[in-house]
């Protein structure tokens, strides 16, 4: 699985797809507002110490550092890692870049970042689970954590309307992978994905050491698009979710390495 997905990642940035494109300039004239449209970060992040994890590609390492933060990225594709090592150098930035699957972070200290940032990408692991608690020893106490992710329900349901529209085609409570897609923007193609249920994506979050702050569902719909297009699926399947969670646990001796305050 890692393996398959890395080797689809270098393809994706050898065709120079979509999502390997890196920032432009216009996003580097206010980089903060570039990677935080919600305003959940506050007016500075100068300082900060900034994870951004399976986040490889030259836009959202680059944007942070843009932004006064210190910043690590974490990818698992070395063609992604090489594209923000690139931008780094033409900006005059500094980061750091480490190869690595994004629930295997045992080169990075405890309570070593102030944020934690993650595009889309928990579909190309098996078990949310080993990640959260990474991603919770990581984070200071206080700390926030960024994440966007597919909605379940966009995974389940068909690419393209069938004359009953859009129907769910997967079960929601599957094992597997999911059955390989063609491409689309929705589907990496090449790559190996699975679907998370809502209790593993919000339910393990808070078990990990988080309260949710906030989530938003950015809105890709365009009722004036034509059908099976991706603004016209849109209009009837959300396909992402971005949530906001603050790192409340403290990490003790006992055996989960997690007590929540109040539990």
């Amino acid at each position: 699985m890692v393996e398959t997905n890395r080797r689809a990642w270098n393809r994706m940035v050898r065709k120079r797809h979509a999502l390997t494109w890196p920032a432009e300039d216009a996003e580097f004239r206010d980089p903060l507002r570039a990677v935080d449209g919600c305003q959940w970060l506050g007016p500075s992040i100068r300082g900060w110490h900034v994870l951004c994890l399976a986040a490889g590609g030259g836009k959202h390492g680059p944007l942070y550092a843009a932004a006064g933060a210190v910043v690590t990225v974490v990818d698992i594709s070395d063609a992604m890692l090489e594209l923000d090592r690139q931008v780094a150098a033409e900006r005059g930035l500094a980061l750091r870049t480490i190869q690595s699957s994004m629930d295997q972070l045992s080169m990075l200290a405890d309570r070593e970042f102030d944020l934690v940032v993650q595009p889309v990408s928990t579909c190309y692991i098996r078990d949310v689970r080993p990640l959260y608690r990474e991603v919770a020893r990581v984070l200071r106490p206080g700390g926030l954590y960024i994440s966007q992710h597919k909605q379940p329900t966009s995974l389940q349901t068909t690419l393209l309307p069938t004359p009953y529209g859009y129907c769910l085609q997967e079960p929601y409570y599957r094992s597997g992978p999911l059955p390989p897609a063609p491409p689309s923007r929705l589907r990496e193609a090449g790559t190996q994905e699975f679907l998370h249920r809502w209790e593993e994506l919000l339910g393990e979050l808070c078990r990990s050491g988080f309260v949710i702050e906030d989530l938003i569902e950015p809105k890709h719909a365009d009722s004036s698009a034509p059908t099976g297009s991706w603004g016209h699926r849109s209009l009837f399947v959300a396909p992402y979710v971005r949530i906001k969670a603050r790192r409340v646990a403290t990490v003790t001796g006992s055996s989960t390495g997690l007590i929540i305050p109040g539990s």
